[in-house]
């Protein structure tokens, strides 16, 4: 569908932690993308794993300094450039600091997922609004560094023409535009 829309790159989100073992949820995920990579790359279609909240290669409850090197490890094990990641910004500043997250997943960084989230609240704001207390500058000097040119999508509510101008402008303001 991605390519039919004209699209370049299809987003998919591994099992859920709960949904059984994380290894065999991990294995069967990998099953699944080895058969669709043909495909993939016959259409110029990357297969983009995100960081969603579903408790897989992090701890939900646990230290707000965990490592991308799972995440990294089940991507790289394709050997493939038809899978990367759809890194989501807001989701692991929770758990993590984006910008290191950033700089390890490097080429594997093809697509970016925003929206704003609050540590000191525990929750997801609006991107760059004073709640938001995730270093929008650590963000953009990491994909400085990795030479990141790809998509950013405000994950976020929409609304009318007022909302979506706001949205615009946090965008632009926590890129630098």
């Amino acid at each position: 569908m991605s390519h039919a829309a004209g699209g370049c790159g299809v987003l998919i989100v591994l099992g859920k932690a709960e949904d059984g073992a994380p290894d065999v949820i991990e294995e069967r995920c990998r099953q699944e993308i080895r058969k669709l990579l043909p495909l993939a790359a016959s259409l110029g279609q990357p297969i983009l794993v995100e960081n969603v909240w579903n408790q897989m290669f992090y701890r939900h409850d646990g230290p707000p300094d965990q490592s991308p090197d799972q995440f990294i490890k089940f991507v790289d094990s394709f050997h493939s450039p038809w899978v990367g990641m759809y890194y989501d910004v807001g989701n692991h500043w929770k758990y993590a600091q984006p910008a290191d997250w950033i700089r390890a997943f490097g080429h594997w960084c093809v697509k970016l997922d925003v929206k704003g989230f609050s540590r000191a609240k525990n929750k997801f704001v609006d991107i760059t609004s004073p709640d938001d207390d995730l270093p929008w500058d650590q963000v953009r000097k990491a994909l400085d560094d990795i030479g990141y040119c790809g998509w950013a999508t405000a994950e976020v509510g929409g609304g009318d023409l007022k909302r979506l101008t706001q949205v615009r402008e946090q965008m632009q303001k926590a890129f630098g535009v």
